[in-house]
């Protein structure tokens, strides 16, 4: 029996694509860079905004102004990521169905924290009290390691055979298999399908709506 339900945020429940694609191109035109396309900041995202300046920078990590342009991003992205974001079709509604079927929800991303619980306060309000992004500092290590899984089933106060997992790239996959609960792979996000599967998704499905039918199986 399914009593809680861990989320992904970006490419899960919100839509962030665009605002990133812009915070990611500002900070490399303060400095000279060439943009990236929408399509490649797609497949730079999913482990931390560090590493998705690292691999939008020229030299990635080695260029001497790596730092300062993740500060860029970051004093960009604050400022600017509810410009274009919005949750996906059928997000608000299948929130609303699992707060009514009293199942909890909490979200887990490697977006660095304060933007996690400001994402998750304006889009989702009281279908969301639990919200976790990247906090190494403090010993949570980011995703695909399962600490921030542990850590939100632990504000659950729910046993971890009954928590499921839900997002929609390689990473995340991975984090469930770590935790070792299920993983419900959404194929509506920033991956296709087929690297859900390949990876090795407990369950596939194409909308919001679907995780209620898998929750009430498992």
């Amino acid at each position: 029996m399914i009593y809680g339900v861990i989320f992904d945020l970006d490419g899960t429940l919100l839509n962030t694509l665009e605002d990133l694609c812009d915070s990611t191109n500002y900070a490399l035109a303060q400095f000279g860079f060439p943009k990236r396309s929408i399509d490649e900041v797609r497949n730079f995202v999913g482990n931390g905004v560090k590493l998705l300046i690292e691999r939008a920078i020229p030299d990635g990590s080695d260029n001497p102004e790596f730092e300062e342009c993740l500060n860029v991003f970051k004093e960009h992205y604050k400022n600017n990521m509810y410009n274009k974001t919005k949750p996906y079709n059928g997000v608000m509604e299948m929130l609303r169905e699992l707060k009514f079927k009293g199942i909890q929800v909490a979200v887990v991303s490697n977006k660095f924290d304060t933007a996690v619980k400001e994402l998750c306060k304006k889009y989702f309000g009281d279908f969301i009290h639990i919200a976790i992004g990247e906090n190494e500092a403090a010993g949570v290590r980011k995703k695909p390691a399962p600490d921030s899984v542990f850590k939100a089933i632990t504000e659950m106060k729910v046993r971890i055979e009954n928590v499921v997992y839900a997002g929609d790239s390689e990473t995340d996959v991975q984090t469930a298999k770590n935790a070792e609960i299920d993983c419900i792979g959404c194929a509506w996000g920033f991956r296709d399908k087929s690297i859900l599967l390949r990876e090795g998704a407990t369950h596939i499905i194409e909308s919001p709506v679907q995780i209620l039918d898998v929750i009430t199986k498992l």
